[in-house]
Parts: C-alpha cells; structure tokens; sequence
C-alpha cells in the first residue's frame, strides 16, 4: 500500500484517482503531478514501484501544500477573520453561510437541524 503525504492510498485505484484521497489534491492537480513526472494515470496504485512514490511524494512536498499544512493554513485564515471581526468573521462564529447566500428557507447544512418552535402536544 502506497502511503503519500501520510494518507494510505487504496490498492485498487487508478494512481489518478487515489491521488484525489489527498486533501488538497484534486483531479487537476493529480493529472498535472502525473504528467509532470511522466506517469501513466491508468497505472494502478498497487502497480507503482518504490521509485514511482518518491517521485510523487518529492513533487507534492517541493510544490504543493497538502493535508496538515493547508487544513492549518485554511483554519488560520478563518480564526483571522473572526479575530478581526469582519462580517465574514461573525459568519463564521455564528455558524451561518459565509458567502452570501439565503438563510430564510436553505442553509440547514450550516445552521443544523431544524430547532423545535413550541413542545409537542398532548392528546386530549
């Protein structure tokens, strides 16, 4: 099993695919790696020789930011903008939609399940 950028890669994928695993890396960004080392991106993940991993790995360390470093990089781009209070950041703190749009009807992923307005009735 190939194990990139700490992720454990499925052994039955196309390296293409199993590339995708990693956060951060896309299906643009895995053709791009691929073609720049020369790959082929039908080749499974199982097939790939010792050399082919630190290939990918040393492209993905030297130009890319992946897992770790960009989850810190996204979470201190939020915390800065809730630090300095701007509108996204109190978006962000109250847990609604950040980018604009409607809350009256949609927006239940951010807002979470539907809170209960009166308590249930009794049957008389």
């Amino acid at each position: 099993m190939a194990r990139i950028a700490g992720v454990d890669l499925p052994k039955n994928e196309r390296i293409e695919i199993g590339l995708t695993r990693i956060f951060g890396v896309g299906r643009t960004l895995s053709q791009k790696i691929l073609s720049e080392i020369r790959m082929n991106p039908n080749m499974r993940v199982k097939d790939l020789t010792d050399e082919d991993i630190v290939k990918i790995r040393t492209v993905l360390e030297r130009d890319y930011r992946v897992e770790g470093d960009l989850r810190r990089d996204i979470s201190l781009a939020v915390k800065r903008l809730v630090d300095t209070g701007s509108y996204r950041g109190m978006r962000h703190r109250s847990g609604l939609p950040v980018r604009g749009q409607r809350t009256k009807t949609n927006a239940r992923t951010r807002k979470g399940p539907r809170k209960a307005v009166m308590g249930k009735k009794k049957e008389a």
